[in-house]
């Protein structure tokens, strides 16, 4: 490994200021899962890395006065899992999280550094994506917010321009009779990588599905909304042959490559299994929700 300078900040005002010092050659670092064995391969060869754990405002896990759940860029997947402010209400988020790594792992990964590593395949993204979080950024600018969907621009790619941070994530109240579901597809049930993932959000009014929204994982360079099955979904009663058709055009949505873990046709035949299986746990919820 390459000799490196390190800091820590205490504060938000600290770590832009260090941040801004600091220029390109800087890394940021919290649970250190992702960066480190990065840094181990050369992927990154930082000059400085700057760590972050000690930022007391970064760490909150919260619900606001407006209904919505704050979840610092510091939170634990380990937290998120088992955090009765995220289970039932956010279920496909403790999903998600509760597929990060091992146990170890999680106990050190944060919700930030899942985000900012930006990866195709992480399982957290597509449920906070499909309940429409959103980023809270600060930088030399100040503070701005950008919905998730479409803060991607592809592997290790966001829109944090240089001297931002992620500070932390909020995703709004969720309507009644809401549910959610997250389900992936491993070649091995633990401490692996998703061949295809779905994440799913839908609501119930009247009987009829008020809104529905898919993230898919792993089939495109960027966490994939499958816009053509949620227009299938909305306004419709649930039956087995809409939650079919949804399959069907999340298959068609998705932008799957051929490599080692799977071919492009076998992660669309993924997708459209997941799909159907995510839809039919989430209005499940949804019915049973009071």
């Amino acid at each position: 490994m390459l000799r490196f300078a390190y800091e820590t900040a205490h504060t938000l005002d600290e770590a832009l200021s260090l941040l801004g010092r600091m220029g390109s050659g800087a890394r940021l670092i919290a649970g250190g899962t992702d960066l480190m064995p990065q840094m181990k391969e050369h992927v990154v060869e930082p000059e400085t890395v700057l760590a972050l754990g000690a930022i007391p405002e970064m760490s909150a896990l919260e619900v606001m006065l407006d209904g919505s759940l704050r979840i610092g860029a510091l939170v634990r997947m380990r937290t998120i899992e088992r955090s009765p402010l995220v289970l039932g209400r956010y279920e496909a988020v403790a999903q998600g999280a509760k597929l990060v790594g091992s146990v170890q792992i999680r106990n050190l990964a944060t919700l930030g550094g899942n985000v900012c590593n930006a990866a195709p395949s992480a399982d957290v993204l597509p449920a906070l994506i499909a309940f429409g979080g959103e980023a809270v950024v600060v930088g030399p600018n100040g503070r701005r917010m950008l919905a998730l969907d479409g803060f991607f621009l592809g592997p290790r790619r966001t829109l944090l321009e240089p001297g931002e941070l992620l500070v932390e994530v909020r995703l709004p109240a969720p309507p009644p009779h809401t549910g959610s579901h997250y389900l992936r597809h491993t070649p091995r049930l633990e401490m692996d990588i998703a061949v295809a993932g779905s994440g799913a959000v839908v609501t119930l009014t009247g009987g009829r599905i008020s809104e529905a929204r898919i993230c898919l994982a792993s089939v495109a360079p960027i966490p994939l909304r499958a816009t053509s099955a949620e227009a299938i979904l909305r306004g419709a009663v649930p039956s087995d042959a809409v939650i079919r058709q949804a399959g069907a055009a999340a298959a068609a949505d998705c932008r799957p490559i051929s490599d080692v873990r799977g071919s492009d046709e076998y992660r669309r035949h993924l997708v459209s299994v997941l799909t159907e299986r995510t839809l039919r746990a989430a209005l499940a919820q949804a019915t049973a929700a009071h």
